[in-house]
């Protein structure tokens, strides 16, 4: 009975300063930044985002005006439709859908998965983003860190210590004065 005890004294030592280790090996040290707060505090990424948004205005507007010119093709072949020969249907209805097919083309272009808007979007706001980025790491090799969270992406944070914020100084490292945002 006696080297049972000892056993599982033995026994739940080990389990203990198993236990322990594990627990201070997973222990890191972790902060987060706010990527949105940080961008708005960089000139540069707002007048990039500008051209990015008066570009999608331009482009939006020349696809509407092709849908709206199908549009009155549209209303036009309807109204002449009992007047026009089968022939003459069939081409006026090959071109309302060749025009629909060019304007669907031309928003893809300009709008869909690696359209210009995209190109230019990679063009203009990545280099600033891999500043951040790059800040970011250094802030993290130079404090110790071992994971930093970003609190303006997707992640949900119930409670966040402000103490952990590492932001302000991203925007510094960036040679940004912290809380003056840019127009």
């Amino acid at each position: 009975m006696k080297k049972l005890g000892k056993i599982y004294r033995a026994a739940s030592l080990i389990v203990v300063v198993f236990s322990f280790t594990t627990i201070t090996a997973f222990a890191q040290r972790l902060a987060y930044v706010d990527s949105e707060y940080i961008l708005k505090q960089i000139p540069e990424y707002a007048s990039a985002q500008k051209q990015i948004d008066a570009l999608s205005v331009q482009w939006q507007k020349e696809v509407d005006s092709r849908f709206a010119d199908i549009e009155k093709m549209y209303k036009s072949y309807q109204q002449d439709q009992v007047l026009l020969s089968e022939e003459m249907r069939r081409q006026r209805e090959n071109a309302i859908v060749q025009k629909e097919k060019e304007a669907k083309d031309f928003q893809k272009l300009k709008f869909g998965f690696e359209g210009d808007l995209f190109k230019e979007r990679q063009k203009l706001i990545k280099p600033i983003q891999d500043r951040v980025s790059k800040a970011i790491q250094s802030i993290a090799t130079d404090q110790g860190l071992d994971i930093v969270l970003d609190k303006g992406s997707e992640v949900t944070f119930l409670f966040a210590n402000p103490r952990l914020d590492k932001s302000n100084d991203v925007i510094t490292k960036l040679g940004y004065k912290p809380g003056t945002v840019a127009k």
